[in-house]
């Protein structure tokens, strides 16, 4: 080994762990957001469940239970048709440019008014 060649390998090192580090937080930052996607997906569909038994404060209390924190409910009734989007933006997230949306629909059921969910 040369003078020059001193250290080559430290440095070698310590860019490949820097770079492994970066990875790690990055798979851990996407697995946190499919995990709040999924979160809301299933908000989205049990609020949607709960608004066609009309249930509406029921919904708003499962969306605040389920969704990620700072969720919103938006629910829209066309007939018998109910949709239910909800959407939520990841706060101290790694990527927080991305929002996270899902949309669940339903059917009132026979004799059930379901009424808009509270916001």
């Amino acid at each position: 080994m040369t003078g020059d060649d001193e250290g080559a390998v430290t440095v070698e090192a310590a860019l490949g762990l820097a770079g492994l580090t970066v990875v790690t937080v990055l798979l851990v930052a996407g697995l946190t957001l499919l995990t709040s996607q999924l979160r809301c997906t299933d908000a989205a569909h049990e609020a949607a469940r709960l608004l066609a038994r009309g249930q509406p404060h029921e919904a708003a209390a499962a969306v605040h239970q389920i969704a990620p924190p700072g969720a919103n409910l938006e629910a829209h009734q066309a007939g018998d048709a109910i949709t239910v989007k909800v959407s939520a933006h990841p706060t101290g997230g790694l990527l927080p440019a991305i929002d996270l949306n899902a949309t669940a629909y339903a059917v009132a059921e026979p004799g059930v008014e379901a009424p808009d969910a509270p916001g």
